[in-house]
């Protein structure tokens, strides 16, 4: 039977451990709510902004002779090298919230390597660049504090050197992978192909529903390109917003977990703290029984 005072001493510190994880759930809780607002409005914002980038490339696809002529549509038969962008938490203690992605993205460089293609792996929070970095795989670049504070200004920064580089030629496509929010016990993986621009949900030989946009046939194209820069960088930032959400549902949940394990491990040590005391209150009593008749 273990001793009084150690028993005593891991229910003091499962309880302070119990503390502990139900403050974090309530700080999680709190910002979730500002997070998860902050995510349904931009999710909004950035499907009228593909809606747009995709109707109106549609368009001059589907009516122009040799069909849409920009290399953010193009699409390579044979790649020769991806920027691949992950975004994970820079903290831990949220589940298996960042694994999720680091195991997506070890997955989507597996597939580009068996076709002998290069993947520039670029890394955003302090999570998924430390694993990639103790595993050794070679990082492009990396930044941290971005993930859990996003900024429209950094993530501008940030995706700039792909947006530049596939213009140039220089990469044959971007992908954006993250863990989205999808409720608040719930978050959905994103593996998200941003460049090239995919229009194949437009059906020239379907009738379009009446659009909103009103726009000269002769600025289409002009339009398409000062739109792009705006498509790409918003799904940076949109994705930054969506994992920051998803990031506090996850350590939401884990910690109401893990505080719900420490009420139960409390509950245990409890009784058998109680066990013990019994087990000693009747040791002591036999001893003074026995001294009593070894007197007679």
């Amino acid at each position: 039977m273990a001793n009084l005072k150690d028993i005593q001493r891991k229910i003091k510190s499962v309880s302070s451990t119990q503390k502990t994880t139900r403050a974090m759930k309530l700080v999680s809780t709190a910002k979730l709510r500002r997070a998860e607002e902050l995510a349904k409005r931009s999710r909004l914002y950035a499907e009228k902004l593909n809606q747009v980038i995709a109707e109106i490339a549609g368009r001059i696809d589907c009516h122009k002779v040799g069909g849409i002529n920009n290399r953010f549509f193009a699409k390579t038969e044979n790649p020769q090298m991806v920027d691949v962008i992950f975004v994970t938490a820079d903290k831990g203690l949220c589940g298996g919230f960042n694994i999720q992605t680091i195991k997506a993205v070890k997955k989507l460089i597996a597939e580009y390597q068996a076709k002998n293609v290069k993947v520039r792996l670029r890394g955003i929070g302090k999570k998924g660049v430390e694993y990639f970095k103790f595993n050794e795989v070679e990082m492009f670049d990396e930044v941290i504090n971005l993930s859990s504070k996003p900024d429209k200004v950094r993530s501008d920064e940030f995706i700039l050197t792909s947006i530049e580089d596939f213009k140039d030629g220089k990469i044959d496509a971007l992908h954006i992978v993250y863990n989205g929010y999808k409720s608040m016990i719930t978050q959905e993986l994103h593996v998200t192909t941003v460049l090239p621009v995919d229009t194949a949900e437009y059906d020239c030989n379907k009738t379009q529903p009446q659009s909103m946009l009103e726009i000269e046939a002769q600025d289409e194209e002009r339009v398409l390109d000062s739109l792009i820069s705006k498509y790409v960088s918003y799904n940076m930032y949109y994705s930054l917003i969506d994992s920051v959400a998803a990031e506090h549902s996850a350590r939401m949940q884990a910690m109401d977990t893990a505080t719900n394990n420490a009420k139960e491990m409390v509950k245990s040590l409890k009784v058998e703290f109680n066990k013990a005391r019994q087990a000693a209150i009747t040791t002591e009593l036999i001893e003074i029984i026995s001294g009593v008749e070894s007197m007679k």
